[in-house]
């Protein structure tokens, strides 16, 4: 661990910029909300001063000015659903990087995977589970807090939870014993389980409602509702939260009655279902680029070669949850596809029928407010300091949202 440190050390070791204050004069500000022209944003410590008109500021003080013309400045997005401890499987396949790859390897990686979101533009990450490399995650995300490596405000989940017997790596027979991608749990240990990923330092607390467990690998539900509801009531006893893969019908029920608060991938919603999310107030968190990232890795030629059902049924699935009017967490999965792409999910969200503004608006204020993040999403006074820029305008081309230029975190800059 000492040896892993010193490399996670190494890794942090650029420059940043700190506690300046800054007048900040780009051609356009979106603020979370909508899009302006000439406003200037001040910067001051760790919080935004003001956002507005420039003859609404008092130039009193001194101040950096930074000229942005030909650029929108935003908050910094939050990516919904990343694995920093992952990386593409066109590379190394998942159960190889389970298996074969050292919880040390995968977390000097994984601190690097964590700048590169930073770098582009996504100030912080929700990390949906360590997969098989125990509390990893929290560790970098304490590096980053101490200010050891470069990278995004973290929210971590460590190993997510399974029911017994139903996840993987599989295809050994029953002597041998191999890392699990996660922790198991039945009716008589969730409470103890959960409690100690608590103790452990997670954020909020990864289920997995169904898994590939079924006849002939198809997905079936794992937990019953009140195995579900238990480990919901043990997480917001501590101030934590829930939420769920699921991909089939019956698993997606059984977790929004049990109470999480979002959805993970959500593949086999209808209406019904949709309605009932909508209904207790559970947002879907769709990850479009994994589903069409993985349709590549098995050979559909995108573009060429007609969509695959997993493509079709993906795009109807989320076509329902709009119809519907479910809350949407902008969020792709990354390390199924690679990190610093984070914008692919936005693009495809475009792609699957919703307008750049209303994309912006989730990336940035919509999954702040999902995630329980009250000073973050919006360029505001008061607000922490979360501040990208891009050259042109991503309201209108979402895919300008690949032209970071300018990233800063709670008032320190680390691009420019």
């Amino acid at each position: 661990m000492r040896i892993l440190l010193l490399f996670i050390c190494f890794l942090g070791s650029t420059t940043i910029s700190y506690g300046q204050k800054y007048l900040l004069k780009p051609s356009k500000v979106f603020d979370g909300e909508g899009v302006y022209n000439n406003w200037i944003v001040v910067v001051g410590e760790k919080e935004i001063i003001y956002a507005g008109k420039e003859s609404g500021y008092d130039f009193s003080d001194p101040v950096e000015t930074i000229d942005m013309e030909g650029s929108t400045l935003m908050p910094g997005m939050i990516e919904g659903h990343s694995h920093v401890l992952l990386y593409p499987y066109d590379q190394t396949s998942w159960s190889d990087q389970v298996l074969k790859e050292s919880p040390e390897l995968r977390s000097i990686r994984g601190a690097k995977n964590a700048t590169k979101s930073l770098m582009a533009g996504f100030t912080t990450i929700r990390d949906l589970g360590s997969e098989g490399a125990g509390y990893a995650d929290v560790a970098i995300k304490q590096s980053i807090e101490k200010g050891i490596i470069k990278g995004p405000r973290m929210l971590v989940a460590g190993p997510a939870i399974v029911a017994t017997g139903s996840y993987g790596p599989k295809g050994f027979h029953d002597g041998v014993q191999v890392p699990l991608g996660a922790e198991e749990a039945d009716l008589n240990d969730i409470v103890k389980v959960t409690r100690r990923q608590i103790g452990n330092g997670v954020d909020f607390i990864k289920v997995y409602a169904d898994y590939r467990w079924g006849p002939n690998g198809t997905a079936q539900p794992t937990f019953s509702i009140a195995e579900l509801k238990l480990m919901v009531e043990t997480a917001k006893s501590s101030g934590r939260y829930v939420v769920a893969h699921a991909s089939t019908e019956e698993g997606m029920r059984r977790a929004i009655l049990a109470g999480v608060e979002t959805i993970e991938h959500g593949d086999g919603g209808t209406d019904a279902i949709f309605q009932l999310m909508k209904e207790k107030n559970v947002a879907l968190c769709p990850t479009l680029a994994a589903g069409d990232a993985i349709s590549q890795y098995r050979g559909w030629k995108k573009g060429i070669e007609p969509e695959p059902e997993r493509i079709k049924n993906k795009k109807a699935s989320f076509s329902k949850a709009l119809k519907n009017g479910v809350k949407i967490v902008p969020g792709g999965d990354v390390g199924v596809f690679e990190h610093g792409s984070n914008a692919l999910e936005l693009e495809m969200m475009v792609e699957y029928g919703m307008k750049p503004l209303n994309v912006l608006r989730l990336a940035t204020s919509g999954n702040a407010d999902t995630f329980h993040l009250g000073k973050l999403g919006k360029i505001k006074a008061g607000f922490f300091a979360d501040i990208i820029a891009v050259e042109g305008d991503p309201s209108k081309d979402i895919s300008d949202l690949r032209k970071v230029h300018f990233v800063m975190k709670e008032g320190f800059i680390y691009r420019r």
